[in-house]
């Protein structure tokens, strides 16, 4: 069985499914995926990631704020410390830093990954990290500010192998979306083959970035099952030993999700 470390399940479009949310939670399972990881991205939208985390058994939460959220103020993240006692919520973010849409208010981004960091730190929970055009910045605030005990993931990872190495170096995961199975991807395919096995996530983060062969529709967390499979061949492993190692990888990043959902 799969598990989707990525999804905003508050994001989805459901036209497949008579607007239905639990037809597509039931078509995920039936695709062999067992858990899900709805992410938060703004202080507006954790109430609901955990609400749906409470409505479903086999889906876990976070909240953050995303960098592309932190417009023109450092959010307040006192306002996400409610949550964090919460049973199903297992981590912090996403954050990070997003410089290829908005280099304007680098400050205000890194302050704001900054204090996600020292949250993250002060919760003993682990940090989702969004990186774009941002290695030097993400690594170096990672470094000074992250914690060695519970690290986190570089989620939907793009970047160069020598970004990953330098996370691995310091005790993060890297997940995997399907950005890979693009025709376009011949890099971060390189990259795959590379990554050590034990700290490998896969993820959808649908509804965007839809994997091969259904690019043009919606993203949704089944197709994490494509995910898996394309890695597999990547890296010459039978899909049900990716499965198995990266849902081993999923539980031990995010420690209390097993208990979560049991």
């Amino acid at each position: 069985m799969f598990i989707d470390s990525h999804c905003h399940l508050d994001r989805l479009k459901l036209d497949d499914y008579d607007g239905n949310l639990d037809q597509l939670v039931a078509a995920a399972q039936q695709a062999g995926v067992s858990k899900m990881l709805c992410v938060g991205v703004d202080l507006d939208n954790a109430a609901q990631c955990v609400a749906l985390a409470d409505q479903y058994e086999q889906v876990v939460a976070s909240v953050g704020v995303h960098p592309l959220d932190c417009k023109e103020q450092v959010p307040d993240l006192n306002q996400l410390k409610p949550w964090l006692s919460h049973k199903k919520v297992v981590a912090i973010g996403e954050t990070g830093l997003d410089y290829y849409y908005s280099a304007d208010n680098k400050p205000i981004q890194q302050q704001s990954f900054i204090n996600h960091l020292e949250l993250s730190k002060a919760h003993r929970l682990p940090v989702i990290i969004h990186t774009r055009d941002a290695r030097e910045d993400t690594l170096q605030l990672m470094k000074e500010h992250g914690c060695p005990e519970h690290t986190g993931v570089l989620h939907c990872f793009t970047e160069s192998w020598e970004m990953a190495r330098t996370a691995l170096d310091m005790g993060y995961y890297i997940s995997i979306s399907g950005i890979v199975t693009f025709r376009n991807a011949s890099a971060l395919r390189e990259v795959v083959r590379q990554l050590p096995m034990d700290r490998l996530l896969i993820e959808t983060d649908s509804p965007y970035l839809t994997p091969v062969p259904y690019r043009g529709q919606s993203n949704e967390p089944r197709f994490v099952a494509e995910v898996g499979r394309f890695i597999a061949e990547l890296k010459e492993l039978s899909v049900e030993e990716l499965a198995q190692q990266t849902s081993d990888n999923f539980y031990r990043l995010f420690s209390t999700a097993r208990a979560a959902v049991s």
